[in-house]
């Protein structure tokens, strides 16, 4: 199958061009940025610019696109709506005008905001941030390009946090203070997290390549959800830490969540603590996917495994290779 990525170059479109590869796809890379893993198989695309898309996803047969804005404190915030959502609109437009029918699009669980603990496909969209919000507005794009014809096939794929080797987001930063000692939990640490490791999400795409024509959306999370505190222990158990988890109340970790915001206003800086980061961390946001359950798909990696193999590779082996800074 001939297959474009759009945002090929990043974190999961790394992992997932490996995997099209070994199947004996011919895939293309649409980014904005150079592949640092297959340069010469990538083309450069930006989603806001409709010609720089029509040549990259010229003679695909199917779309994937990996391509969004989605870091905590993006500036200007239009830049949400400029690549996620026109980007979309851009990417549908590229599409019907090349005569592509087929089209794998990665949501987010962001979309349900700080939902009710086992929400699934059919939870209410209550997003809390313009992440979550233009995520869900290119959802209704791609919808709009899948009711134009009866052959389309749209896939859409609400993930959770996803994490692994190379990657330099927020469970990096949290294996990487408890590496170091630095590490203090946020409330009493009985808050559970849904989250994916990187192999995973690039198979549970993979294996959506054939779908037939329509919708087909799903909420993807690997099994079983962890608490904080049985998280924090499984990763201080493979490290070889020992000693009490300090536990600071809630209400301080509030309150310095407002201080870094308001030191951050004032200084133009980004600081790795804020108030939503904060809310984040102590909130439960557990997935659930019925419609996951029924194609049958099976994770290739435990989330146990891929906890140990992202901390060996990092904190123990220590390699040395390009990182991807997705959140």
């Amino acid at each position: 199958m001939r297959i474009s990525v759009i945002g090929g170059s990043g974190f999961v479109g790394t992992r997932l061009a490996a995997r099209l590869l070994a199947a004996g796809h011919d895939i293309k890379i649409a980014d904005i940025n150079n592949s640092h893993t297959y340069p010469a198989l990538r083309v450069y695309a930006d989603v806001r610019d409709l010609d720089t898309l029509k040549k990259a996803l010229s003679g695909s047969d199917l779309v994937i696109n990996l391509a969004a804005e989605h870091h905590d404190n993006v500036m200007p915030k239009s830049l949400y709506d400029d690549v996620n959502v026109s980007g979309a609109e851009n990417v549908c437009r590229a599409c019907a005008e090349l005569g592509i029918k087929k089209i794998i699009f990665t949501s987010s669980a962001a979309v349900y905001g700080f939902a009710p603990s086992g929400t699934d496909e059919t939870g209410r969209i209550n997003y809390f941030n313009d992440y979550g919000r233009t995520k869900w507005l290119a959802e209704e794009k791609y919808r709009e390009w899948l009711k134009s014809d009866a052959g389309n096939s749209l896939t859409i794929i609400r993930s959770t946090v996803v994490f692994g080797e190379q990657n330099r987001g927020n469970v990096y930063n949290l294996l990487r203070q408890i590496a170091d000692g630095t590490f203090l939990m946020v409330g009493k640490g009985t808050n559970f997290k849904s989250m994916v490791y990187v192999e995973n999400a690039a198979a549970f795409i993979e294996y959506n390549l054939n779908n037939s024509p329509g919708e087909h959306l799903f909420n993807y999370a690997d099994k079983p959800d962890f608490d904080m505190n049985t998280l924090v222990a499984e990763v201080r158990c493979v490290m070889g830490k020992s000693g009490r988890v300090f536990h600071w109340p809630y209400w301080m970790g509030y309150c310095g969540g407002l201080c870094f915001d308001l030191l951050a206003k004032i200084t133009h800086k980004k600081f790795p603590v804020s108030l939503i980061r904060v809310k984040k961390f102590c909130s439960t946001t557990v997935f659930e996917s019925a419609k996951t359950k029924k194609t049958g798909y099976k994770a290739p990696v435990s989330l146990v495994d891929g906890l140990e193999k992202t901390i060996k590779y990092e904190f123990i082996d220590k390699e040395k290779s390009h990182v991807f800074y997705t959140e």
